[in-house]
């Protein structure tokens, strides 16, 4: 599914003007697929209280055809109409002979929303880049303080939270965080960026009746559930672990052993046929209690749980006989350890993917024009701190940005980039991106990278490009965690719970 900016949205809208899809069919679809999932979010319609706020242009209509919906479904629909409607406005007449409630003052807002199940957020859309001000400014105000007291309501905007800028993600003061964000169409570029994640709750994408063909240039995508089960690995009935991919994962040390089981693990639980850990040989009895199904490669020691600079030589020749390295997890990144990395990463090795997390990167990051002494195809997974430290940008810069700062420094390092964090944004050498649809705060804890590095170079191993295993890998990994999420919340989730889950999603995705 492509992403588009306002400029793109309009031209798409424009063609399907000229090739007899009408601007009023657009505005139907959109805002009954709106109520639709509205409804949704209720469990039912039936005698909930929403209330609607309607803008002067487009996404007002969009709202108008919302509360038509919503109304036939027999909720208690209350629509404030916060500017002029044109004298012909369809919309706008059927709502006036519904038994819709229709306000054009804001005197009774405040009291509805004690009781209000949805406000529906409807003034502006994709096209609203002016200043919040007046009438439009006062109802949002009365939303964000109604929150403040802790009235149970869900916020859901239509397209965009208002005064959110559908480009850059920059954001109006007035502009309020939605619970939910019904994007119509495509999803848009500033849900993404600079203040765009933390202003549009969970993003829900719905069909309006744009043909994908219209807008088959766009090179920006988001990453959909029909795109990764096309993506999956697809062995055949006969195949052998050999089949399935071996990996080498060079990670853990005497302070992260943890980082080692999770990186193995996630290998091992998207497919991978077998997974060889390189680590220190005095961690190794340590991680073969957790690690039952891990072949192991012990590595000679500087120090105790840290490995030598000639270890390299080891994993270098061993890697003849695997298909993709992971290196970095938990590793450390000092002294001889750090040598290790260089000379594992710059060595002599035969062609394969290889998986840079953590203090992997942190050495590339103190390595001098690393980017053209690293010939191998790699994919980088930097959360932004790391991604800092190698282009020395600040991290407020990078979140500004992070589609185009990806997609910038995927270009000149020639490498696959995996920017994590809220919407992971994935960007190839060749100007291919993808944006993650999850935004998880359970993910936000330690660990969690170590399994992310883990599926895509379990994935890798099997054979897939390493864009579209880094692609499948941040899709797989963040619905496990949308799944433990559902299960126990996001407070006190592990990464360690990711792991039983993730099969699961695979054998779902596969039957879907």
């Amino acid at each position: 599914m492509k992403i588009l900016t306002s400029s793109r949205m309009k031209q798409a809208e424009q063609e399907c003007e000229n090739s007899g899809i009408t601007a009023a069919t657009l505005m139907e679809n959109a805002g009954k697929q709106a109520a639709a999932e509205i409804r949704n979010i209720l469990g039912e319609a039936f005698k909930k209280k929403i209330i609607i706020l309607v803008g002067p242009g487009n996404n007002g209509g969009d709202g108008l055809v919302a509360a038509r919906y919503l109304d036939k479904w027999e909720a208690k629909v209350h629509v404030f109409l916060l500017g002029e409607r044109s004298a012909g406005d369809q919309n706008m007449k059927l709502v006036n002979q519904s038994r819709i409630m229709v306000y054009k003052a804001l005197d009774e807002l405040r009291n509805l929303l004690r009781t209000a199940d949805i406000v529906v957020d409807a003034l502006f859309g994709t096209g609203g880049n002016r200043p919040i001000e007046g009438i439009y400014q006062e109802a949002l105000q009365k939303i964000s303080e109604a929150r403040e007291n802790h009235h149970a309501f869900k916020l859901v905007a239509i397209d965009l939270p208002s005064g959110l800028n559908a480009d850059n993600g920059n954001c109006d003061p007035s502009c309020p965080a939605a619970d939910y964000t019904v994007t119509l169409g495509f999803p848009k570029t500033g849900l993404f960026i600079a203040e765009g994640p933390q202003k549009a709750g969970k993003i829900i994408v719905v069909d309006i009746g744009i043909p994908e063909y219209m807008v088959r240039d766009v090179k920006l995508e988001y990453i959909t559930a029909g795109w990764a089960k096309e993506a999956l690995p697809k062995p055949p009935q006969d195949a052998n672990k050999g089949t399935f991919g071996k990996v080498l994962a060079a990670a853990g040390s005497l302070n992260y052993i943890g980082a080692a089981y999770l990186a193995c693990s996630g290998a091992m639980r998207a497919g991978a046929g077998l997974v060889t850990l390189a680590s220190a040989s005095s961690l190794q009895p340590v991680l073969a209690v957790k690690l039952d199904e891990v072949t192991c490669l012990p590595l000679c020691e500087a120090g105790k749980g840290i490995v030598s600079e000639d270890a390299s030589i080891d994993v270098l020749e061993a890697l003849n006989n695997y298909d993709a390295l992971l290196i970095g997890c938990g590793l450390g990144s000092q002294g001889t350890t750090a040598a290790f990395i260089r000379s594992v990463l710059f060595g002599k090795k035969p062609p394969m993917p290889i998986i840079i997390d953590a203090d992997a990167l942190n050495v590339l990051a103190k390595s001098t024009a690393w980017s053209s002494s690293l010939f191998m195809d790699a994919v980088l997974t930097p959360h932004p701190g790391e991604m800092a430290r190698l282009t020395g940008l600040s991290i407020e810069e990078i979140q500004k940005d992070r589609i185009n700062t990806a997609m910038r420094f995927a270009a000149e390092w020639r490498k696959t980039v995996v920017l994590k964090g809220a919407y992971t944004v994935i960007a190839s050498a060749d100007g291919r991106c993808k944006v993650s649809p999850f935004a998880n705060p359970g993910l936000a804890s330690a660990g969690t990278g170590d399994v992310l590095a883990g599926i895509i170079a379990g994935l890798a191993a099997q054979g897939l490009e390493n864009f579209t295993a880094a692609c499948l890998g941040v899709w797989l990994h963040g619905e496990a965690g949308e799944r433990v999420k559902a299960e126990m919340g996001d407070t006190g989730m592990l990464a360690g719970d990711l792991l039983p889950v993730l099969p699961k999603v695979i054998k779902k995705l596969k039957e879907s």
